[in-house]
């Protein structure tokens, strides 16, 4: 097969050797039967290459919602992207900012001097996930050793490890009996600000909650809000809505708050994760197998 692959601002001699490794030539952009995208996430330019004969585009994240809310995505050409690449790495960040809020760390690493032992174990914590795509189910198992029940909201029938499956239209029924709350779903027309002000007021007053999606899933007013007056115990957020959360933003002013700057995935698993999916997808469409992480026009995911 022949592909094209884009130039953005970063190198990508990771992406071109992916191709090459799975068999597929590189070749000038008018000649090219598929595209692997890596640009300056412009759904404009993603449009303005495809051609006839584009037959499949890759594109590199995981979350595709700038070019689907531009109606970039269709089913010919197929549309992949790097959905589940990821999944390790971001779950990951995901544990490591629970262990956080449940250890106190948040506090205990700013203070300037000895006070009282506030930790408490996350093991036994009961886990709400939403979303059990890559990252989900790759948390729960990383969850196993710690004994953590987890409450998993997807559509998928069989979700391995989890206590408990809620279908996604039932996702508040997960939320009154988790300690934490995992957001992992990705962003679409349906699930953006999915947890607001009315899902606050079901989540136990000392529950976390963990965002690892998209900030726009939280409705951050309200996010701010139940913060303040105590209705759930902190929340842990590597993305925000607005993002990058500005200088001077509520949510910089609350103790039970941890922010990181949506650094979940880490660049050198960022790399590596986009060129095994491409390599990946490379091989099946030489073989006229399905590809990974099809995205559907329908649901944007």
């Amino acid at each position: 097969m022949t592909v094209a692959v884009h130039v953005g601002p970063e190198p990508v001699s990771a992406l071109i050797d992916a191709v090459r490794r799975a068999g597929g030539q590189i070749v000038p952009l008018e000649r090219a039967e598929a595209i692997v995208y890596y640009g300056n996430d412009d759904p404009g330019e993603v449009r303005s290459m495809i051609h006839e004969g584009i037959r499949w585009v890759q594109l590199p994240h995981a979350g595709v919602e700038r070019w689907a809310d531009a109606g970039v995505i269709t089913d010919h050409p197929v549309f992949t992207a790097a959905a589940g690449s990821y999944g390790t790495a971001v779950a990951e960040h995901a544990l490591a900012l629970m262990l956080t809020a449940a250890r106190g760390l948040h506090r205990h690493a700013r203070a300037t001097r000895w006070g009282p032992n506030t930790s408490r174990e996350l093991a036994g914590s009961t886990v709400a996930i939403v979303g059990c795509g890559g990252i989900g189910r790759a948390l729960i198992r990383m969850l196993e050793p710690f004994g953590c029940p987890v409450v998993a909201v997807t559509d998928r029938s069989d979700v391995p490890g989890a206590a408990r499956v809620v279908p996604r239209a039932r996702y508040r029924e997960a939320l009154p009996e988790a300690d934490y709350v995992v957001v992992a779903a990705p962003a679409t027309p349906d699930t953006r600000g999915m947890i607001g002000a009315r899902e606050f007021a079901l989540m136990r007053e000392s529950a976390w909650l963990v965002n690892v999606a998209r900030g726009g899933l939280v409705v951050t007013g309200d996010l701010v809000e139940a913060l303040r007056a105590g209705r759930i115990g902190g929340a842990a957020l590597d993305v925000t809505d607005p993002e990058p959360l500005p200088d001077g933003h509520p949510l910089w002013g609350v103790e039970n708050v941890l922010i990181t700057p949506h650094c979940a995935n880490p660049r050198p698993a960022y790399w590596r994760g986009l060129a095994e999916r491409v390599t990946a997808n490379v091989r099946r469409f030489c073989a006229g197998a399905p590809l990974e992480g099809v995205v559907s026009p329908s649901q944007g995911f």
